[in-house]
């Protein structure tokens, strides 16, 4: 919940330049292209803050020896968490490269069809190979989450 707080002026300031980029053409799309950039690197930084080695482990093994047992048992060592990102990545990159080809595919299939109506089973074998793309991500992103 407090992540989605602290995103929310991100959001609004976003929505604005959007609706101001509307309007007024290029000075307003570099401000936003600008803010964009300033969000990445913010999350990389935080990103390296806490999968680092002066993160969250470090931190635990500062407070004690018991509260870095329980954070262990728990699962919550910098590995954890990189997995989980990769595994992110692979499920949303995977399923963004679907739904681009899906889209050219499936139009394609769709003009193919409307000439010639006896491709329709080779038509959908395309699209389906298009869409298994984001099977293969998922696959990928369950074989990493099981590793964390």
């Amino acid at each position: 919940m407090a992540v989605w707080l602290a995103g929310l002026p991100v959001i609004v300031v976003g929505v604005l330049l959007t609706r101001l980029a509307a309007r007024h053409g290029r000075p307003a799309a570099y401000l936003m292209a600008a803010m964009s950039v300033v969000v990445l690197v913010a999350a990389i930084v935080l990103l390296a803050v806490v999968a680092g080695p002066g993160g969250a482990v470090a931190g635990a093994a500062a407070v004690g020896k018991a509260a870095a047992l329980k954070a262990g048992a728990t699962g919550g060592t910098g590995g954890d968490s990189a997995a989980l990102i990769g595994a992110a990545i692979a499920v949303a990159g995977s399923t963004i490269g679907a739904g681009i080809a899906v889209a050219y595919v499936g139009a394609a299939a769709l003009a193919v069809m409307s000439e010639r109506p006896e491709l329709f089973g080779r038509s959908m074998v395309i699209v389906g190979l298009a869409e298994g793309i984001a099977i293969y991500g998922l696959i990928v992103g369950i074989i990493l989450i099981g590793k964390a």
